[in-house]
């Protein structure tokens, strides 16, 4: 176990499940190995590995956040401080899957604070204070960039618009989306995150498209795939099959109450999050 990929968790409440605990740290990256045990004073500890460094950096942030109504204590396991390697892209990517690590600290916390956890401001000023120190927000946007210029999602829209005249049903769909942001805006502390976040992404014409995007993914559980969580296969009809020289999508990456390691996170504030948002609507 590499001390600087593991996190210790105190202060966890006895009737928090496992589950739960792997479902809240899931949201910062793939989780290799968690172990739960009972501490002295009657609450729960717990020793949280990731895969990549950045994970456990990000998991720092969340000391002093809420989980299942107890306030925890994170900390490192290796004592070092959070402002680690900064997050990478995966420029060579053959797929439209976007992993937790690659994402700006910020934009992780948005989620949080969407799926109704509580987030402190301090945290959210420290994700902010990292994302802007190593540059990460300017990085996600080119990666969001190279995504749809490799995949063609734009074109692909443009193509079917003009052979089938459907401006107006794509133009209702995608506004009819509630982002992350929106979502996370109801909240004093998410509207400064959201208004950091679009307002330094302000050259980007489809940052808030593909926050949208994001939250149609997790909610319609559908395991990593831009065009399916952008609404695009309602409106256009199944992408095509991919070659039989490209992998078959893994059963493992279709979303269940457990989050998949690959996939988004699906914690469990997500069913009554999705009610919500229907009852919004109606």
């Amino acid at each position: 176990m590499a001390s600087n990929l593991t996190v210790y968790v105190q202060k966890i409440s006895a009737q928090t499940k496992e589950q739960q605990i792997k479902e809240f740290f899931s949201f910062c990256g793939k989780i290799t190995d968690l172990k739960v045990s009972q501490a002295d004073d009657g609450t729960q500890d717990a020793t949280v590995t990731f895969e990549k460094e950045t994970a456990a950096k990000t998991a720092q942030l969340l000391n002093n956040t809420e989980l299942d109504g107890s306030q925890i204590v994170v900390t490192a396991a290796d004592g070092q401080p959070d402002d680690g390697t900064p997050h990478s892209a995966n420029v060579d990517r053959d797929t439209d899957h976007i992993s937790q690590e690659e994402k700006p600290r910020s934009r992780i916390l948005a989620e949080y604070l969407a799926h109704g956890y509580v987030v402190g401001d301090v945290a959210i000023e420290r994700a902010i204070e990292l994302d802007q120190k190593h540059g990460v927000s300017t990085r996600f946007m080119n990666t969001l960039t190279h995504l749809d210029q490799k995949f063609h999602a734009t074109d692909r829209a443009k193509a079917a618009d003009q052979s089938y005249g459907i401006t107006h049903r794509a133009n209702s769909l995608f506004s009819g989306l509630t982002s992350y942001f929106e979502k996370a805006s109801n909240t004093p502390t998410g509207k400064r995150l959201v208004k950091f976040y679009t307002d330094g992404q302000r050259q980007a014409q489809d940052i808030h498209v593909e926050a949208q995007r994001l939250r149609q993914l997790k909610k319609e559980e559908h395991g990593g795939s831009a065009y399916k969580a952008s609404g695009l296969e309602r409106v256009f009809g199944k992408e095509k099959e991919k070659t039989a020289t490209s992998a078959p999508e893994s059963s493992s990456n279709t979303q269940s109450s457990a989050p998949a390691p690959e996939a988004a996170p699906t914690p469990q504030g997500d069913a009554s999050y999705a009610k919500v948002t229907s009852e919004e609507k109606a």
